[in-house]
């Protein structure tokens, strides 16, 4: 059996991931009469949505899924210089001369 976590991740972010294929929706109830058996389905399936009263709020993903969904990709400098920003190229400089704010320290 692979080693398994329960990590509470808003709904919106995994939908966010990516990953839709293979994700069931489990009342609270059911997840907790039946612990092991969606433990087993997240190894195998994928993520497993936990719902309250008919709205999500929790997904149980394997120890492995979320080691690789949280796992950095790059830097915030190499993010920037591939994200698309449209037909025009983003120039930003900085304002040299501008009005500075004092700050009493």
């Amino acid at each position: 059996m692979t080693s398994l976590t329960i990590k509470t991740i808003l709904v919106r972010e995994v939908a966010t991931m990516g990953q839709a294929a293979h994700t069931e929706a489990w009342s609270v109830a059911d997840a907790k009469a039946r612990l092991s058996e969606l433990l087993e389905t997240a190894a195998s399936n994928g993520p497993q949505t936990i719902s309250r009263r008919g709205r999500p709020v929790a997904v149980v993903v394997s120890v492995e899924e979320w080691e690789r969904r949280k796992r950095r990709q790059g830097t915030l400098a190499e993010f920037l210089a591939t994200a698309p920003v449209g037909d025009e190229d983003l120039v930003v400089e900085r304002v040299k001369g501008g009005r500075v704010r004092e700050v009493d320290l």
